[in-house]
């Protein structure tokens, strides 16, 4: 057991949309995330996902089974869960920092394969 610093851990970094694997427990992974312009839309078929801001602001767009979009911001101290088959565009108008609580099959691009894609995110 150790004790976790997450703003050491964030100082740790610099890129953007490339998770960074801090934790794990019951199959799950904590992993830290710093965010910065436009990520893209994608959807996790089997697993759900926890962004909690811990620094500057989440611009989480959604998409529903009929194509209607909607927003929603998540400020510090906020998290939003993202179901699994559900569509959504992360996005962050300025460097903002993500804790992320997700299965460790988690693939940062769902059901997209690219070359943003992070198959075996670095652990911290």
């Amino acid at each position: 057991m150790q004790t976790i610093n997450l703003a050491q851990k964030f100082a740790q970094f610099n890129d953007y949309y490339s998770p960074k694997i801090v934790g794990e427990l019951n199959n799950f992974q904590v992993k830290l995330v710093k965010l910065k312009g436009d990520f893209m839309w994608h959807h996790h078929d089997a697993e759900d996902e926890l962004f909690m801001v811990m620094e500057g602001e989440l611009h989480m767009k959604i998409r529903d089974a009929k194509g209607v979009e909607r927003e929603q911001i998540i400020r510090p101290g906020e998290f939003i869960i993202i179901p699994h088959g559900v569509e959504h565009f992360p996005s962050a108008p300025e460097e903002t920092h993500i804790l992320l609580l997700e299965p460790a099959t988690t693939l940062n691009t769902g059901n997209i394969e690219n070359e943003r894609t992070v198959a075996n995110p670095e652990k911290l």
